[in-house]
């Protein structure tokens, strides 16, 4: 009998301005904090946080994230937090910061707050985290047995971080649709250990069509630091549609390549997670043998908002074939999801689809 699983965070709150209401939001679940932020995340939002905790009388621990998702970082902040007997852990930053921080409540069996600076990717929502080595190669998944206690995304803030963050979320969120109707085709699982509802794919179904609606004036209106009501769809898209859509959905072939492209060496690793993914995307579909007006529509539009479609912008223009057959080993680990887009496509398959994405949109100007 078929076992059909939906999850999701407690609470959302998006807008413009909400970043001073942590404080407030904070005092409902715990007494002391222990905040997890990189340097230039913090320097942008240390004021409006600590003036929100003034507001409550909270007093927080604050540790600068040393920016991998690694166990052993996740251990380090573990103990910081034992040391001070934190009870909620808040993550403030971009997706590797918010994986951590999740890493680190469960480790100390507290809730945790997710506060999203950047829409780059749909991290903040699920209930897993992407780790990696010390040296940022992928090493795996870890699960929880819950999602994020609460969500804070300040439209404001996210509009005044670098516009290729906005527009990296946007190509994370277009792999959501893509990945969970190969996961229901093939029975496959979603992330949280069941098959995909009807909910999930309606909301992957929404992700897309936000996002081909909605992306164009957005990704505009963000790229000056203006907040519309477009911006706001968006954020929502790449944030919370895509992150419970990736979850209950399942994720298979796009998000598996992105993660065989560590890999490989050299300046791919200066892109950013949806970049990767707005590639593996593609792979994806040349894999499902798709048509060429499907092609050249997702070609088109992750263009015109500045994503890699060849191998020259991936910086993989000389790369060996027998790299990206290593790339095809990786995605293709028991471990990952390619087994939801099939099982029975090789290492050297991706590879010569990993070279036929690059053609295809060369071909397509």
């Amino acid at each position: 009998m078929a076992k059909y699983v939906f999850q999701s965070p407690g609470k959302y709150i998006q807008g413009q301005g909400v970043l001073a209401s942590l404080g407030e939001e904070t005092e409902k679940l715990a007494k002391k904090p222990l905040i997890i932020s990189d340097e230039m995340v913090w320097s942008i939002t240390s004021e409006t946080i600590t003036d929100s905790f003034k507001n409550v009388d909270i007093d927080f621990t604050y540790e600068e994230f040393n920016g991998e998702a690694s166990e052993a970082e996740i251990d380090r902040l573990s103990e910081i937090g034992k040391k001070n007997d934190s009870d909620v852990i808040i993550g403030v930053g971009g997706g590797k910061t918010l994986d951590t921080a999740k890493a680190t409540a469960d480790n100390l069996t507290t809730p945790v707050i997710i506060v999203p600076t950047t829409a780059s990717t749909d991290a903040p929502t699920s209930s897993l985290s992407v780790i990696y080595s010390d040296e940022g190669e992928f090493t795996g998944y870890r699960f929880y047995d819950k999602n994020p206690n609460l969500i804070i995304i300040d439209s404001a803030v996210v509009v005044n971080a670098p516009v290729k963050l906005f527009t990296a979320g946007m190509s994370d969120a277009m792999a959501t649709l893509v990945e969970a109707r190969a996961a229901l085709k093939s029975n496959g699982e979603n992330m949280v250990g069941g098959q995909p509802t009807l909910a999930s794919i309606a909301i992957a179904e929404k992700c897309e069509e936000t996002i081909f609606k909605h992306g164009q004036a957005a990704y505009k209106a963000a790229s000056k630091g203006i907040v519309t009501p477009q911006v706001d769809a968006v954020i929502e898209a790449n944030t919370l549609l895509s992150g419970l859509g990736f979850e209950n959905g399942g994720l298979a072939a796009a998000h598996a390549i992105h993660n065989g492209f560590t890999s490989l060496s050299g300046d791919i690793h200066h892109l950013s997670h949806g970049e990767k993914v707005t590639y593996g995307t593609l792979v994806q579909l040349v894999l499902e043998n798709s048509s060429d007006e499907t092609l050249n529509r997702y070609i088109d539009f992750y263009k015109s908002i500045g994503m890699p479609t060849t191998l020259k912008e991936m910086h993989l223009e000389d790369v060996a074939f027998e790299d990206l057959v290593k790339v095809g080993k990786l995605a293709t680990d028991p471990g990952d999801t390619f087994a939801n887009l099939s099982d029975k496509i090789t290492p050297e398959e991706i590879a010569n689809a990993i070279l036929a994405v690059s053609e295809i949109s060369e071909g397509n100007k």
